[in-house]
């Protein structure tokens, strides 16, 4: 192993990182600041596009980073992944001469003996590239990025200039990325996307007025951290979906994830089966049953959620009981949740090891997380406060920031893009 890798990123690659038979098809030549990896399955059609897009940034910073593409599929992958596979396998050495990126490698995880073990996927597959990318990159100058993409996707020309600007003068040690889903080829299409990237945004928009630390957006083609903080969070995770979920849970903890400005990235808006909820998933229900079926949370979630937040930096002072019953003075179904989730149990143990009052507040949050959050969300809306249309809810959200709403599902996305830096 080159001894220019820090203690910590030995200890990692010695402990968490996946293992044989992934390789990288060549060696890179030198050590990189940072390294892009895009995971690829059955995407030959759409791989060159994003490729192309890359080659249009700078030429010094592209002398700068790793680009590793990581084609896999799992073993029962159809005749056509498998295929469409092989054709990206081979047709990768005329990309790297036709779009001239020297740094281009990839990993074979789709070959006899090399694909993904069943019910892995793009999680594994953006672990394998990361964890292979750590060994290449420079640690002596500085802390190297890890930045995350996906083969249908297109970024700009701004894209590395805007992340290592980012990088340069962050604290965090996460970032979410700015993103536009692409339109969409058809009108059933267009609405269908424009409706899920509203949900997405609404979403956010909701947990960061509720002064939530979990508000940014969790987009597997757009985030990017330190490789610090990669190996302080235990590294990718493997999961099928919601694997930028949790990852960006993970880093946050341990380093924080703050939005990224000066750039933006097009995912695809198509729809897709391959994983059990997503982008894909989400467009793809749409396409079958009607967009309207896709309704949103109830903006007085986020009002419960918010004093939740408060009666906690404001009274942690006080036991779990007392806690509890404020919760319950905010919203019953809030404390039947937080007893669910065993709160004065965690609450006594985060007191008992964290005295000092930031301490305990970052504690609580530490497992108070973007997940328990969410499944807070989904508790007050299954117990009391159903989904509604976009038209009401995400008009309330937006009045409360000081923007006008409108009357359309496109109007309104267009209005939380301008107020999100889109």
């Amino acid at each position: 192993m080159p001894n220019h890798i820090l203690p910590s990123i030995l200890s990692y690659l010695a402990k968490r990182a996946v293992a044989a038979p992934w390789r990288i098809n060549e060696p890179p030549h030198g050590l990189f600041i940072g390294a892009v990896v895009i995971p690829c399955l059955a995407e030959c059609a759409n791989l060159p596009l994003t490729l192309a897009s890359l080659a249009a940034n700078p030429p010094d910073l592209l002398s700068r980073f790793l680009i590793l593409v990581v084609v896999n599929q799992r073993g029962g992958a159809s005749a056509e992944e498998q295929a469409d596979n092989r054709a990206t396998l081979e047709s990768l050495p005329a990309w790297k001469r036709e779009y001239g990126l020297e740094n281009l490698r990839w990993v074979d995880a789709a070959a006899t003996g090399n694909e993904l073990p069943p019910k892995q996927g793009v999680g594994l597959a953006r672990k394998i590239g990361l964890d292979l990318a750590l060994p290449h990159l420079e640690y002596v100058a500085g802390d190297p990025l890890l930045v995350c993409l996906d083969a249908d996707t297109l970024v700009q020309p701004d894209y590395l200039a805007a992340i290592t600007a980012h990088f340069a003068g962050a604290a965090a040690g996460g970032a979410s990325i700015p993103y536009r889903h692409r339109p969409a080829t058809d009108p059933l299409g267009q609405a269908a996307i424009h409706r899920y990237e509203l949900f997405l945004r609404a979403y956010v928009l909701g947990l960061e007025q509720a002064g939530s630390p979990y508000a940014f957006h969790t987009v597997g083609s757009a985030m990017a951290c330190r490789a610090s903080a990669y190996v302080a969070s235990g590294g990718m995770n493997r999961r099928l979906a919601g694997e930028d979920f949790y990852f960006l849970q993970q880093i946050h903890k341990v380093a924080g994830v703050a939005a990224l400005t000066g750039t933006c990235v097009h995912p695809s808006p198509r729809s897709s089966h391959r994983v059990p909820f997503g982008t894909g998933r989400a467009v793809g229900d749409m396409l079958a049953t009607g967009s309207d079926q896709l309704l949103f949370y109830q903006p007085a979630l986020f009002w419960i959620l918010e004093e939740w937040l408060h009666c906690v930096t404001r009274h942690g002072g006080a036991d779990g009981d007392g806690l509890l019953d404020r919760a319950g003075r905010i919203s019953p179904h809030l404390r039947a949740y937080l007893d669910q989730a065993g709160f004065c149990a965690a609450w006594s143990s985060l007191r008992q090891h964290n005295p000092d009052g930031e301490r305990l507040l970052t504690a609580f949050h530490g497992w108070f997380d973007a997940f328990r959050t969410m499944r807070l969300i989904h508790h007050l809306t299954d117990a009391a406060y159903p989904r509604m249309q976009p038209e009401q809810a995400v008009a309330s959200l937006l009045e409360r920031a000081g923007q006008a709403a409108s009357a359309d599902v496109a109007g309104l996305l267009a209005r939380l893009c301008s107020l999100q830096g889109v």
